[in-house]
This record gives structure tokens, C-alpha cells and sequence, in this order.
């Protein structure tokens, strides 16, 4: 099996790599088209902004390419948020695998809670395979601004302010806002579910 990680100028990507070699797994990091295209399973992940990174995909035609793969997609953080439709985030047109607009946390005044949310926090509403031995209200690490609204493509579920998708999933496209590859045993847990697909 062929495990690549996308490459495309948005961090995090050392993590993804050192949390398959933790499950025996070597992760290809690449942004070449035909390399992408087959492999058996995709991985993108992301940290930072989404405009810069949607014009560094756009300039490499690698947005095309993402939409276009038949493989199982794992989109992480902001990876997750890429596939979707749009983004506030510097009012950012995405990839739209997923119907699901991106908008920014507005926490009121009386509030605590900030923002970014940073540190753990549960997941519910489990429904799909790669929450497959994960339990209900299991922990996952979060670090965000932005989350994907809730809607039909929704498979798990985490409250920060509101409730929006902590998992998003449609056709072969899977995606989490948290990261599974800073989420200890439970994320370990979806990694391996989705290497498995």
C-alpha cells in the first residue's frame, strides 16, 4: 500500500509522518500529480491560512487534482477545511468536495471561551468508518479559528462556542477539523481505520 501526504506549503506535516511510522507506515510526501494520483490513500493536512494555501494548490493545479481522486482522502485541520466550499478566511473560495461553508468562531463578550480554540475536546455523533472502535465523546486535539458549519456531509460533532463538524465525510473523502496525529491512542485509532479503508 502507498500512503502519500500532500505537500503544499501549510505545516504539520512531520506529525502526520511520524504518526504512521508509529503504525508501520511510510508516508510519501509529495506534490506531484501522477504520484498523488496513485496512491492508495491520500492524506492532506494543513496548518495556517486558507487564501495563501488555496493559491499555492491553484498555482499547481493540485486543487484539480484533489477533487478529482478516487482513492480514500483524509483531510486534516485545515485540509479539512480546503475541501470545503468556502472559507471566511480572507474570503476564500475552496476545493467544494464538501457543500459546507468555513466561518470564523465569534465568541461574545460574556463568553470565556477564546480564540483560537487550542487544547482537547470531545467528539460525538459518531457515524462513520473511521470512528470504527473510537468511543463516543472521545478527546481529540484541536487548534482553530474557523470550523466547517454543520450539514449533510456531517459525521462527528464538537462543541466550541456552537456545535459544528468535528468530521466531515462524503463519497471516498474523508476529513477531521482535529488532529488525529496529536490525539494520542483515539487518533491513532482513526488514522489506522482510515490506512485500513
Amino acid at each position: 500500500m502507498k500512503t502519500v501526504i500532500i505537500k503544499y506549503n501549510a505545516g504539520n506535516i512531520r506529525s502526520v509522518q511520524f504518526a504512521l511510522e508509529r503504525l508501520g507506515v511510510n508516508g510519501t510526501v509529495t506534490d506531484d500529480h501522477e504520484e498523488i494520483m496513485a496512491a492508495d490513500k491520500v492524506i492532506f493536512p494543513g496548518v495556517g491560512e486558507a487564501s495563501t494555501a488555496m493559491q499555492y494548490l491553484k498555482e499547481r493545479k493540485l486543487d484539480k487534482v484533489i477533487a478529482g481522486l478516487q482513492q480514500p482522502v483524509l483531510g486534516i485541520c485545515l485540509g479539512m477545511q480546503l475541501l470545503c466550499k468556502h472559507s471566511e478566511e480572507n474570503d476564500t473560495d475552496c476545493i467544494g468536495v464538501f457543500d459546507t461553508p468555513v466561518k470564523r468562531f465569534q465568541s461574545p463578550v460574556e463568553n470565556l471561551l477564546k480564540i483560537p480554540q487550542i487544547g482537547w475536546n470531545n467528539i460525538t455523533g459518531l457515524h462513520s468508518v473511521v470512528f470504527e472502535h473510537v468511543p463516543e465523546n472521545a478527546y481529540m486535539y484541536f487548534v482553530h479559528s474557523y470550523y466547517a458549519a454543520l450539514g449533510a456531509d456531517t459525521v462527528a460533532i464538537t462543541n466550541y462556542v456552537i456545535n459544528y463538524s468535528a468530521a466531515l465525510q462524503k463519497d471516498n473523502f474523508y476529513a477531521v477539523q482535529f488532529h488525529p496525529e496529536k490525539s494520542a491512542e483515539a487518533g491513532a485509532r482513526i488514522i489506522e481505520n482510515f490506512l485500513n479503508l
